[in-house]
């Protein structure tokens, strides 16, 4: 199977989704090589960025998920590092 390397930035604007997204990011943690928050109180929103190794249709699962929670805007941006695992 071959996985991808990629980043998920995420940018969560209401705050009632927060347990549906950590829900969601739980599920696919085998997939998480690492997890960064950064809480913009000004602006009452907070910033995550998930380091991802996974197939390609995994990555875009997980993106459809938290793309179609409310209040969440999430893009990926892919590596060309690919390998066969």
């Amino acid at each position: 199977m071959q996985t991808r390397v990629a980043v998920m930035s995420i940018i969560v604007e209401n705050n009632d989704t927060v347990e549906k997204l950590n829900g969601i990011l739980h599920a696919y943690g085998q997939y998480i090589i690492g997890r960064m928050g950064i809480p913009y109180r000004q602006k009452n929103i907070n910033i995550i960025s998930i380091a991802l190794d996974a197939p390609q249709n995994v990555i875009s699962a997980l993106s459809g998920k938290i793309g179609n929670l409310d209040g969440i805007s999430v893009k990926t941006a892919y590596s060309g590092v690919i390998s066969d695992e």
